[in-house]
């Protein structure tokens, strides 16, 4: 999270018809941010481009989840994940967002491309944000970060056994 903006509470809802799309380089650093990213998050495009797409990591989403969409990444696959993310002046909003690797010809992966879609809000609340907390209870509570992720991270696994072994499965039945 940015250290000079705090979460206001505010949320702001994407319209169901909306898309928010962004690119990112092999690093995370932001190459593209349509209009619709740039409307909703209060930045402008000179504000983003070769920036960090974290500059929008809102301080209650859990690492694990990054981890989590990182690791299916460097796999060279695609993931969908609920992503809480903070604007410029700390309002904040929640996308179902679907990020794929970028590969070129030659099977290389050269980038990202992320598109993040309007949430039920019911799912948000009756489900992604009881895990969420858990999760971020977790990392919260170690004594390391290292060892925080860790903890969630074998937390957030045994959570998709118990719903059936299939992330994407689970992630789709809601």
């Amino acid at each position: 999270m940015r250290p000079d903006v705090s979460p206001t509470g505010r949320q702001r809802i994407l319209d169901e018809k909306e898309i928010i799309v962004s690119k990112t380089d092999l690093t995370g650093k932001i190459t593209y941010a349509n209009n619709k990213f740039l409307n909703i998050s209060g930045f402008q495009e000179s504000e983003l481009l070769s920036i960090q797409h974290n500059i929008i990591r809102h301080p209650q989403m859990p690492r694990v989840i990054f981890k989590f969409l990182w690791d299916r990444l460097s796999a060279k696959e695609e993931v969908f994940a609920y992503v809480l993310n903070l604007c410029k002046q700390g309002d904040h909003y929640w996308v179902l967002a679907h990020v794929t690797p970028s590969i070129n010809n030659a099977g290389v992966v050269t980038g990202y491309h992320s598109s993040r879609r309007a949430v039920d809000q019911s799912i948000i609340q009756n489900t992604i944000e009881p895990v969420y907390k858990l999760l971020l209870d977790i990392e919260q509570s170690s004594n390391s970060p290292k060892q925080g992720l860790e903890s969630s991270y074998e937390t957030l696994l045994s959570f998709i056994q118990e719903k059936g072994g299939n992330y994407d499965k689970w992630l789709f039945s809601l």
